[in-house]
Formats: C-alpha cells, sequence, structure tokens
C-alpha cells in the first residue's frame, strides 16, 4: 500500500506503563503472552482471592463452571483489567476522571429517581396538582439549584442540580457549608430560614417533591424539564402500532407519514444520529435489571422456555427471541459501565464481539427483542455498547486500547492472546463483516491471511499502519482521525456497511476496524480483485494459500424477474445506493454523473428501499446545486 496525503499528527509519546514493555511489544504475540503473565500479577497483588477465583476460571475455561459463577468472575475481574490497561497507557488520570463523572451521575440522577421520585406517584394520590402555587414552586426550585453549587450565577446543568437539591433536602446527601447562606438571598421565598435546618430541610423537600410531581403529570408546566431523563418513564408496546403515524388522504390515495413534530430535517449527507448522549445511556443501564447473576440473561441467551422445555420463546411479533447472536455478556457490561470503568466494560464486549464497532448502535438489536421487558420499551442495548465503545476511543490513545482488546483480553480464556504465525495462508474473498470478522479471529488463531474485494480500497498512510519493520504511530487523539461522512473518504472497505448503510451509522467505525487489521504483521488486502475473474481458485492454490473462504455476502447485483426492467429510467436500489456511496457523488466537490428526475417511484418496503428514498431526497438538491 502506499501513503495518501493526511495530516494526521502522533501527539505526545507513547511510554507505557509497566516496566518490561514497549509499544512494539503490543503486536508480538510472545511478548502479549508476557503481558498476560504481568495482569495476573497484578491481580494476585490487587485482590488475592478473586485472583484465584480468576486462575481456576483460566484453567478449565468455564467448563464445569455454572453461568452465574462465570458472569461473577467476570464482571469482579472487569475493573482490574481496566484499571491495568489505563497503568499500561498511563492514563490514570483521565480514566479515574471518566469514571468520577459516570459515579456522579449515577450517584445523583438515578439515585434520585430510585429513591426520592418512585414515591412521589403514591404519595400525591388524588392530589390536583392545579392547587399548587407553581410560580412560587418554579422559583424556589430555581433558587435551590443555585444553592447546591453556590456562586454559580445560571446553572449550566438544571437537570442535575434539581436532582441533587433534592438529595440534599431529602438528608441523602449533606448540604453545602453555605447552603442556608446561599438561600437567604431569595429569603422572600423560604419562610423556612426562620426556623432549624431540619424545618429548612423538609420545606425544601416538599417544593421539590410538588414541582417534580406537577411536571410529570402536566408536561405544559415546564416543557424542557418534562423531556429530562429524570422524568423518563419506558413506553408500553403496542404491537399493532410499533410505528406511529398519520393517515392522510391525497389525489385519491391514502399515504402514512411520520408526525410532524417527529420530522427531522436533514440537508446534505452529514451522520443524521449522533447516538444517545451518556446521561441517557446511563438511564439505558439504569432500566436494565442486570439478571446475569440468576442464569435469566435472555437479552444474551434467548428467552428460554420453561425447565423442561427446548427451544425459545416467541414474542408477539412472531419473532424466536433469541437473543445476541454472539452471546456477549452484556448484563456483566452494565453493572461495569455503571461503575464507571469503560475499559473493563469494553474487554468483556470483546470477548464476544471484538469487531464492535461495526455492529454499531443501529445494526443489530436481537438482544433487544431477547430483552426481558416485552410489554414496555426494551433495554438499548446496542446504544449503551456503542457508548462503551466512543468512551473508550475518546480516551487518550483510546485508539490503541481498542486495538490491543482485538490482539489481547485476558477476561477472553479461550484465546487471551494472538498466537504466534503457524505457517498456514487463507483467502478470505470479501472484506465486509463476515470477511473481515473473519479475519480477525484467523488472525488471532495464527493463520497469515490475505483478503481481497472486488471493491477499490483506498489505502492507509504507512505512518498509520506500520510496516514489515516499522511498528505504527501511536493514535494519541482519535478525533484526528475523524472525518464528518459528507466530507470522509469513501475506503471502500466494509461492504454493504460501507455501500449499503446511509449516514444513519457512523462509518467511521469502518476506519477503527480497517486500521486496526492493517496494523496486523500477517494480514494483507487487496482492492479490485474479483475472484473467479481477476484471481481463480486455481491461481489461490498456485500462490500457496491452505484454504480460501467465501464472504461475498450478497456477491453481484441481482436481477429480478420484472419485465423491461433495465429500461431507461429505472435502477436497482441496491446499485443506486452503491453507486451514491462509491463514486462519492453528493459530495460538493465531486464530478461525478449521477442524474434522478422526480417525481420518482420506489418499489419496496424493506430497509434498503427506505434509505433509497431517504437518499434520493437529499441527494437530489445536492444534483441541482
Amino acid at each position: 500500500m502506499t501513503d495518501t496525503a493526511c495530516d494526521f499528527s502522533t501527539g505526545p509519546e507513547l511510554t507505557l506503563g509497566i516496566d518490561g514493555f514497549s509499544y512494539a511489544d503490543l503486536y508480538d504475540p510472545v511478548a502479549l503472552a508476557r503481558l498476560s503473565t504481568a495482569f495476573d500479577a497484578h491481580l494476585a497483588a490487587e485482590a488475592p482471592g478473586l485472583a484465584e477465583r480468576f486462575i481456576a476460571y483460566q484453567r478449565c475455561a468455564g467448563d464445569g463452571m455454572s453461568p452465574e459463577d462465570i458472569s461473577g468472575v467476570l464482571t469482579d475481574t472487569g475493573p482490574h483489567v481496566g484499571q491495568f490497561i489505563a497503568k499500561l497507557f498511563r492514563i490514570e488520570a483521565a480514566w479515574d476522571a471518566q469514571r468520577a463523572v459516570i459515579r456522579d451521575e449515577d450517584e445523583t440522577l438515578f439515585r434520585y429517581r430510585t429513591e426520592v421520585m418512585a414515591g412521589l406517584a403514591k404519595r400525591f394520590k388524588g392530589v390536583d396538582v392545579a392547587s399548587f402555587d407553581w410560580a412560587r414552586l418554579a422559583a424556589r426550585v430555581v433558587a435551590l439549584r443555585a444553592a447546591v453549587v453556590p456562586g454559580a450565577r445560571l446553572p449550566s446543568d438544571p437537570e442535575y442540580l434539581t436532582a441533587r437539591a433534592a438529595l440534599v433536602a431529602a438528608g441523602l446527601v449533606p448540604p453545602p457549608a453555605d447552603f442556608r447562606r446561599a438561600l437567604t438571598a431569595h429569603a422572600g421565598h423560604f419562610p423556612e430560614l426562620q426556623g432549624d435546618d431540619a424545618a429548612l430541610l423538609a420545606g425544601c423537600a416538599e417544593t421539590l417533591a410538588q414541582w417534580a410531581h406537577g411536571v410529570r403529570t402536566d408536561a405544559a408546566r415546564d416543557p424542557v424539564a418534562a423531556r429530562w431523563v429524570l422524568f423518563k418513564e419506558p413506553a408500553k408496546t403496542d404491537v399493532e402500532h410499533l410505528v406511529h403515524h398519520q393517515v392522510n388522504q391525497r389525489d385519491g390515495f391514502t399515504t402514512w407519514m411520520a408526525p410532524l413534530q417527529d420530522m427531522r430535517r436533514r440537508d446534505g449527507f452529514k451522520l443524521t444520529d449522533r447516538r444517545m448522549n451518556e446521561r441517557d445511556v446511563l438511564y439505558e443501564v439504569d432500566h436494565c435489571i442486570y439478571c446475569h447473576d440468576r442464569d435469566a440473561d435472555s437479552c444474551s441467551k434467548g428467552m428460554r422456555q420453561k425447565k423442561g422445555v427446548e427451544g425459545f420463546k416467541v414474542n408477539a411479533l412472531g419473532v424466536t427471541a433469541t437473543g445476541c447472536p454472539l452471546g456477549e455478556k452484556i448484563s456483566e457490561m452494565h453493572v461495569v459501565k455503571r461503575q464507571g470503568d469503560n475499559i473493563g466494560a469494553l474487554a468483556l464486549v470483546a470477548i464476544d464481539n471484538p469487531m464492535c464497532p461495526g455492529t454499531g448502535h443501529r445494526i443489530c438489536n436481537d438482544c433487544m427483542k431477547g430483552c426481558i421487558y416485552q410489554k414496555t420499551e426494551p433495554v438499548n442495548i446496542p446504544q449503551i455498547e456503542t457508548s462503551v465503545l466512543t468512551d473508550v476511543l475518546e480516551l487518550p490513545w483510546g485508539f490503541e486500547i481498542y486495538g490491543l482488546l482485538t490482539r489481547w483480553n485476558p477476561l477472553n480464556v479461550k484465546r487471551p492472546q494472538a498466537l504466534p504465525y503457524n505457517g498456514r495462508k487463507v483467502l478470505v474473498v470479501g472484506m465486509g463483516p463476515a470477511g473481515y470478522t473473519l479475519s480477525h479471529y484467523l488472525l488471532n488463531e495464527g493463520f497469515g491471511v490475505v483478503g481481497i474485494d472486488a471493491l477499490k480500497l483506498e489505502p492507509l498512510p504507512s505512518a498509520l499502519t506500520g510496516t514489515p519493520s516499522v511498528a505504527p504511530q501511536p493514535v494519541h487523539d482519535f478525533k484526528r482521525l475523524y472525518e464528518e461522512l459528507d466530507r470522509r473518504t469513501v475506503n471502500g472497505f466494509g461492504g454493504v456497511a460501507e455501500y449499503g448503510i446511509t449516514v444513519r451509522w457512523d462509518k467511521n467505525f469502518l476506519k477503527v476496524i480497517y486500521l486496526t487489521l492493517l496494523r496486523r504483521q500477517t494480514f494483507r488486502v487487496y482492492g479490485g480483485v474479483r475472484f473467479g475473474g481477476t484471481l481463480t481458485l486455481e491461481d489461490a492454490w498456485d500462490l500457496g494459500f491452505d484454504h480460501v473462504a467465501l464472504a461475498t455476502g450478497a456477491g453481484k447485483p441481482s436481477l429480478i424477474g420484472l419485465k423491461n426492467n433495465l429500461v431507461r429510467g429505472i435502477r436497482k436500489a441496491s446499485d443506486f445506493l452503491m453507486g451514491l456511496q462509491l463514486t462519492g457523488a453528493a459530495k460538493d466537490d465531486s464530478l461525478a454523473n449521477m442524474q434522478v428526475r422526480l417525481p420518482l417511484g420506489v418499489i419496496g418496503g424493506g430497509l434498503t428501499a427506505i434509505d433509497t428514498t431517504t437518499e434520493l431526497m437529499a441527494y437530489y438538491p445536492k444534483q441541482v446545486e
């Protein structure tokens, strides 16, 4: 591969924090085995009892252990993996800061939801909120938010401050030293200041309780606060009306459209779904009931029939609830994420889904279909998993941490580190999700892998990928590699994930996988190679390959059985999407000649049809411009 222009900067020098290891060692299977030994010693020093349990788990690889015991070892050891890796990359301060933010969110907002707000409905049952003096309540709440952070002129996070004030008023956390003095500036609203501290806190607690109940009961009282996570409740699932829409009569036809208030206007081809923020993700983590300790985690293992009956249950939509196809440690991940340790949580994910950047928050949701919540909104597991990944990537050396976990992961006791090259070579045909995932597993088993794809694959700079004699330059800040979707170089890597999935998913994750694989010493990839044409099976044997794996997915475009389906003005939806993505037609500086005319009809109602419809509507203005 040749270099391409790149303004990549390495940032600070990376010196590892574990004695006897250099950055280049993180790509050496022999050195990775030593790193496993170093982790075992670290665990023995930090938690001797846990180390004994973990060593026993390593020896049997889980055979003969109950699912509950395995889960217990993993959730207890995961945080130590996080601590060890933070020490390895010398990012303990950043890791601790990230943990502190998550712990604070959990111990403030979600403690408030659990210990304060949960009892409000029963307490105010039958009470008419119209009887509340809303103006007075609102003024007192604003003053209380400021009082828990004295000196703040305009609280920047009123949701957090409201929860904090409620915990103070309820006596669950100590008030700030000058809490009373801060309220004296609003003495006209707080006659309780004339009494003792207990009377003051009781009055504040009553204010916050009435205000919260009023917002939850009547959103119009404070529409902004009503949308807070504090007041969020899982919506009931109506299997007959899964997609809310309005019905219109137009030109003699009945049409459906999304409710106007739910319309999301789009301009161009930037990423349309930026994913949940941390607080929304933590709501989903809080929503989970963590049933791995009872071997009832149906999201991972499927919703099994009653004891003694084989198979899985079928949900109200006729879908068999088989759970995560990879059997990920989902509930365990949630527990460690809630503790604030994203590295430990990612290590749990990487046991079964090391290519997690490719699954993403909008692609696979079999786990949600298997969630124990069947009559209300399920836990949004893909959003949580993607948050774990992105939180790690945002740490200093975060990309290096993810890459290391694909080659070395002590929690994966069946393959804790990649094996040395065994002399066998495999040709993987197709670099889509199946091809790149298979390549990863073959590499870790010690095989040499050559990947080919009929699409043109753009090279990445050798400074990033490394060479047979020089280790890659470590990436300190992943944001330096990040590109907005409407400006990113279409690398061609990822198959259907590159050309079939539109801007609802962040394709920068494909670069994460692409670069991670390119850094492997026993991996090579070549684009513009069509198997059966450019390279035949006989050619593969002549080149010395021991095995050929076909990971071609949908393969060549299919022709549908409709008369005149190739006449002028007719185009296959999949072909349109591929042409749009790979030619860069939607970019402002593109010279690609892809013409569409309106009005236009799309035949079909599946994912490809919906993507084609949305992309056509976004592309037409670009074409006109």
